[in-house]
């Protein structure tokens, strides 16, 4: 059963899990199971358009019109960036305390777009864990706000900066990842969806959706003695 965080009669969102396709993809032609048919099964078998996209390993909050009325106005405020997304992330490294990345990111297609996401640091962590000589690894958690919604923006964004995202793949650190593989069995990627703020499209009430972190972003903040209690 999918975590139902708001529905109405227009809106619906959820807490995607890591590993889940939003809908059927090329590059992943492997899935069998996708979040649209799973929602829609879930709530008698209305139809659900999704409104925004998260990555397969991504988790968090993930938001679905009922309607094509709210769907177009949904999509509108995206487009617009009258949409809030938070994420949490936990990067390899210790990150600048803030920074706007304001880095341009190529499509499939070739085409060359604006990409900007800003981000601040929330708590360092370093643990013994030997890694290029050296006896300890460091590690910090952030809150990234994009500003700007490019296919896997966070994940190379945080690459460009030199701080990858613990798990991602292939934006991330493989000498890392593999690390994390071999000591601690971590296959998931740390990168969360925990707050969406938006307007309403019907009442234009401000809405605010948190969704806590999962299992394995729990583990992994423990692993590292962070602090994720306000966010389980």
């Amino acid at each position: 059963m999918l975590e139902i965080l708001y529905q109405d009669e227009y809106i619906i969102a959820i807490n995607k899990p890591s590993g889940l396709l939003v809908h059927k993809s090329f590059y992943a032609r492997d899935a069998k199971v996708f979040a649209i048919q799973e929602l829609r099964n879930q709530i008698g078998g209305q139809h659900v358009y999704p409104i925004h996209r998260l990555d397969r390993k991504t988790s968090g909050v993930l938001l679905f019109a009922l309607d094509k009325e709210a769907l177009k106005i949904m999509n509108d405020r995206f487009a617009t960036r009258e949409v809030e997304k938070k994420y949490l992330a936990i990067l390899r490294g210790w990150s600048p305390d803030e920074l706007s990345i304001d880095y341009d990111l190529t499509n499939d297609d070739g085409v060359k777009q604006n990409a900007i996401t800003y981000f601040h640091r929330l708590q360092n962590a370093e643990i013994e864990l030997e890694f290029n000589n050296h006896p300890t690894s460091r590690y910090c958690l952030v809150e990234a706000i994009p500003e700007t919604g490019r296919m896997h923006q966070l994940r190379k964004h945080f690459k460009h900066i030199l701080h990858p995202i613990l798990g991602s793949r292939p934006h991330g650190c493989n000498k890392q990842n593999k690390l994390w593989l071999e000591n601690f069995e971590l296959t998931g990627m740390m990168l969360h969806a925990h707050q969406l703020i938006f307007n309403h499209p019907i009442t234009n009430e401000q809405v605010i959706l948190n969704a806590k972190i999962n299992e394995e972003f729990s583990r992994v903040g423990d692993i590292l003695n962070l602090d994720l209690s306000k966010y389980k």
